[in-house]
């Protein structure tokens, strides 16, 4: 692989004029450039990305962290992302944390260590030492769909409180009286604040709100969900889960249960994954603007990388509701 001496030599000028040309730090004379560009075809020079970075003290690299990627919601951010990074000439390094605390911590300072220009982090709960990593970074950081507590920079996330209330009145609108809720963990604050929205419309609606079930945001959690809320003996009529994923858990499990949706259970979920609508039948749910988030925390990133905003904001988005077969009056 030829080297900057190596096109240098060949263009039969200095280092210096090579570097410049390639990184467009000073002047440099026509005949000079077009000698130099000629050598990097000719030799097929690539420059190297760390010394161009040590040079311009920015790497055109985000990094990204996500809890799971075997989840659909969180492909879809990371496709918005990827897509707003490349059009905006900035590459992604992508790490998976597996919702392993400890994953989330060493990536956090592997991607710090590599320098890359700023982060998105949608957060694996509340781990232990996520505040403290959080406060000592210097790098710019976005916060997407998960707030961490105590923590001075920018968040993107949507209204989650208000989605979980619109599903449920949703279902009180169609007659339901008996709503079931399959919340997430209970301590991520996306699954809290859905469950919160819950209450409130069942509380607005006089309605018991005893039928809580606590699962894990999988297709497996979803149908172990539902297989116990129907083993349970006290059977609703309508069950909101709060996401997509478990949502087509549970759908699997009252089929084999025997029960027909929506005829004998309402089912809505919460996100809008492109799955959502080739369930069987599709799921009614609530829609994420995965698009829009993706595209938000690219440019607040980028507001702070190249504009040196320091305030932190908040961008808190409105849900919507779908209605398709999978929710109907008792």
């Amino acid at each position: 692989m030829a080297s900057i001496k190596d096109v240098a030599r060949h263009a039969n000028v200095s280092i210096s004029t090579v570097s410049h040309v390639v990184n467009r730090t000073r002047f440099v004379s026509d005949k000079a450039r077009t000698d130099v560009e000629a050598a990097i075809r000719a030799l097929d020079y690539v420059p190297s990305a760390v010394a161009r970075s040590l040079k311009s003290n920015t790497t055109k690299t985000l990094g990204m962290l996500i809890p799971n990627c075997s989840n659909p919601y969180f492909a879809e951010i990371v496709r918005s992302v990827e897509d707003h990074c490349f059009a905006s000439g900035y590459t992604l390094i992508l790490c998976n944390t597996d919702d392993e605390p400890r994953r989330q911590s060493v990536y956090l300072q592997v991607l710090a260590e590599k320098r890359v220009d700023g982060l998105i982090i949608i957060s694996t709960g509340e781990a232990s030492d996520l505040h403290d990593l959080l406060q000592g970074l210097t790098t710019p950081t976005v916060l997407l769909d998960r707030e961490v507590t105590h923590v001075h920079c920018d968040l993107v996330e949507t209204a989650h409180l208000q989605g979980g209330q619109m599903a449920t009145e949703h279902l009180v609108a169609l007659g339901h009286r008996r709503i079931a809720c399959i919340g997430g963990p209970a301590d991520l604050s996306p699954s809290a604040q859905r469950i919160q929205g819950w209450r409130n419309a069942l509380a607005a609606a006089a309605l018991a709100d005893d039928l809580l079930w606590h699962s894990d945001f999988s297709s497996q959690g979803g149908f172990n969900a539902m297989q116990e809320i129907l083993q349970s003996g006290h059977r609703p009529s309508a069950v909101f889960v709060c996401n997509d994923l478990m949502g087509i858990g549970a759908l699997s499990a009252a089929h084999e249960a025997g029960l027909r949706i929506p005829q004998d259970l309402s089912v809505i979920g919460f996100d809008d994954i492109e799955l959502a609508r080739f369930t069987s039948p599709p799921l009614t749910t609530i829609v994420q603007p995965k698009q829009r988030i993706g595209q938000l925390a690219v440019d607040m990133l980028l507001e702070r990388i190249q504009g040196g905003r320091l305030d932190a904001k908040q961008m808190l988005l409105q849900p919507e509701l779908v209605v398709r077969a999978s929710t109907s009056p008792p």
